[in-house]
C-alpha cells in the first residue's frame, strides 16, 4: 500500500499519491508531475486515475500533463463549469484502488461543485477525508471568489458541508486538505502538517462558530486576490498547454541579453543582497523562493521573461514559474552578472541600510519616511509607529502614495519582500528608496532610542 503527500513549496500546495495492488490515483496533481510517475513506478503501479477536488485557482492543474503521461482518466469537479477535458465526477461515485475505497462526496462551499474524497481503509473503515479547498488545518475555505455578492450564499454551503458531512465522518479520521500554511488560499492555515476532524473540532476558530449565522459572519470576507487567479481558472478549465518537459530557456550572452531588455520582462531571482548590490537595470526582483509567493502579483502573461539567476537555482526558477502558467521564458543571463559587468554593461545599485545606521540617522533628525510592506495581519499585531503601511501586494496601484520628497526606508519581517516592493518602486521611477536590512526583526534586536 502507497499513501504519500506531495508538497510544492511556496506555493503550500498539496497532492497526494494513493495506490495498492497494481493501481494508483492521483489527487490534485501539479503541473511539473515527473515525481508522480517516478514514485508510481518504484512501486510497480500504474496510474489509473486522477481525481479534482475543485477548479485550482492557484496553480497550473497536472491532470492533463499526468493523464498524457501515463493514460490515466481524469474527473473533475464543479461539473457545472464548461470543461474541455476529463469527465465530472458524481456524488457518491467511487473508484476502488487495490483493497482500498475512495468515495467522492460533494462538498460545496469554496466552490459550488468541490468534491471531497473519503478513503476507507483495506478493512472498509473510514480512514482519511481528502479535503481539498474546503477545509484546513485551522481554517476553511475561502468563500469570496465568485464575488462578495455570493459570498453569504457560498458561506452557507460550506457550513452545511462542514457540519452536516465532513466532522460527523468520525473524530479518528484524518483530513488531508490541498494546502497547508501559507496559501493564499485561506486566511489562516494552521502549521499543523497533519490534522484529523477531532483536531479540527476542537482548534479551528471557524468550527467553533455557534450556528449558521455566526459561521457566516466569520467566513463571508473579502480576501485578497492575487491577479493571476484569473489565469489560472481559465487554464484550469479549458485545460492548459502540455509542457511535456520542463521549458529550457536558452543562455544569452550578456550583450544578447541587454538587446533583448526592452521587449521583456527582466526578473532577478538571486538573493536580495545580490540583488541590492547590482542588477540589470529595470529588472524586478522576486528571490527564488518568493517565486511561487508573489510572481503572480507582478509578472505579466502577455510578455516573455528574461532570467538572472545562480546557475544552481535556475532549474527550480524554471520549475516555480511553470507551476504558475509561466511558459515564455526567452532565455536567462550566461554568466550572471559577473559577465554581464565584464562585458562592460551598465549596473544599477539599489540602497540598503542597517538598523543601527538608521537608528543613527533618524536620531540625528534627518527626514526619512518609513514604509512598512507588510501584511495587514502582520502590522495588526506588531505596528511601527509613524509607518506609512502599504502592503506588498498592493504597492502597484497604490504607487502614488509613496512619497517622493524625501528618502523611505522600507521594512517588511526580515527584508526580502522590502527589495521586492523596492525594485518595484525604482521601475515606476522612485529615486529614494532604501531597503531596512534585517527588517522589522533586525530593527527590534536592536536597542534605539527612537520608537518605531
Amino acid at each position: 500500500m502507497l499513501f504519500e503527500r506531495i508538497e510544492s513549496p511556496g506555493l503550500a500546495h498539496y497532492s497526494y499519491l494513493i495506490g495498492d495492488g497494481l493501481d494508483a490515483v492521483v489527487i490534485d496533481p501539479r503541473r511539473d508531475c515527473e515525481v508522480y510517475v517516478e514514485r508510481t513506478a518504484q512501486e510497480g503501479l500504474r496510474v489509473a486515475h486522477v481525481l479534482e477536488t475543485h477548479r485550482h485557482e492557484d496553480y497550473v492543474s497536472g491532470s492533463l500533463e499526468l493523464a498524457a503521461r501515463t493514460g490515466a482518466l481524469v474527473w473533475h469537479a464543479d461539473a457545472q463549469l464548461d470543461y474541455g477535458y476529463g469527465q465530472p465526477v458524481q456524488d457518491g461515485q467511487v473508484w476502488q484502488v487495490g483493497r482500498l475505497k475512495l468515495q467522492a462526496s460533494h462538498s460545496p462551499g469554496h466552490t459550488p461543485g468541490s468534491m471531497s474524497y473519503l478513503l476507507h481503509d483495506p478493512t472498509g473503515a473510514p480512514w482519511m477525508i481528502l479535503t481539498g479547498d474546503t477545509l484546513f488545518a485551522g481554517d476553511v475555505g475561502r468563500v469570496d471568489l465568485l464575488g462578495m455578492e455570493r459570498a453569504p450564499e457560498m458561506a452557507r454551503l460550506l457550513y452545511d458541508t462542514l457540519f452536516h458531512k465532513l466532522l460527523p465522518l468520525g473524530d479518528g479520521v484524518i483530513v488531508c486538505p490541498a494546502h497547508g500554511a501559507g496559501s493564499a488560499c485561506g486566511g489562516a492555515i494552521a502549521e499543523r502538517t497533519w490534522t484529523t476532524v477531532e483536531l479540527e473540532r476542537r482548534l479551528n476558530p471557524k468550527l467553533q462558530a455557534a450556528g449558521r449565522d455566526e459561521f457566516i459572519a466569520l467566513v463571508a470576507k473579502e480576501l485578497e486576490r492575487p491577479p493571476y487567479f484569473r489565469h489560472m481558472e481559465t487554464w484550469n478549465v479549458q485545460g492548459a498547454p502540455l509542457l511535456g518537459t520542463l521549458p529550457v530557456p536558452p543562455p544569452l550572452s550578456p550583450g544578447e541579453f541587454a538587446a533583448r531588455t526592452q521587449d521583456v520582462l527582466v526578473l532577478d531571482a538571486r538573493t536580495e543582497l545580490g540583488f541590492a548590490a547590482a542588477h540589470v537595470p529595470g529588472a524586478l526582483f522576486c528571490g527564488l523562493e518568493e517565486i511561487p509567493r508573489f510572481a503572480g502579483w507582478f509578472l505579466p502573461y502577455d510578455r516573455p521573461i528574461l532570467l538572472v539567476a545562480e546557475p544552481a537555482g535556475l532549474p527550480q526558477a524554471v520549475r516555480y514559474l511553470a507551476r504558475l502558467g509561466y511558459d515564455d521564458l526567452a532565455g536567462y543571463l550566461a554568466g550572471g552578472m559577473l559577465a554581464w559587468h565584464t562585458a562592460g554593461l551598465e549596473s544599477v545599485a539599489l540602497r540598503t541600510i542597517t538598523p543601527h545606521e538608521l537608528c543613527r540617522r533618524l536620531g540625528a533628525g534627518e527626514k526619512i519616511g518609513i514604509l512598512d510592506v507588510r501584511s495587514d495581519g502582520e502590522v495588526e499585531a506588531d505596528r511601527m509607529a509613524g509607518a506609512q503601511h502599504v502592503p506588498l501586494t498592493q504597492i502597484l496601484e497604490r504607487l502614488d502614495e509613496v512619497p517622493r520628497d524625501r528618502s523611505v526606508a522600507i521594512f517588511c519581517r526580515s527584508g526580502v519582500r522590502a527589495t521586492v516592493a523596492a525594485s518595484l518602486l525604482e521601475r515606476a521611477g522612485h529615486q529614494g528608496v532604501t531597503v531596512v536590512l534585517g527588517g522589522r526583526s533586525g530593527w527590534k534586536a536592536i536597542s534605539c532610542p527612537t520608537r518605531l
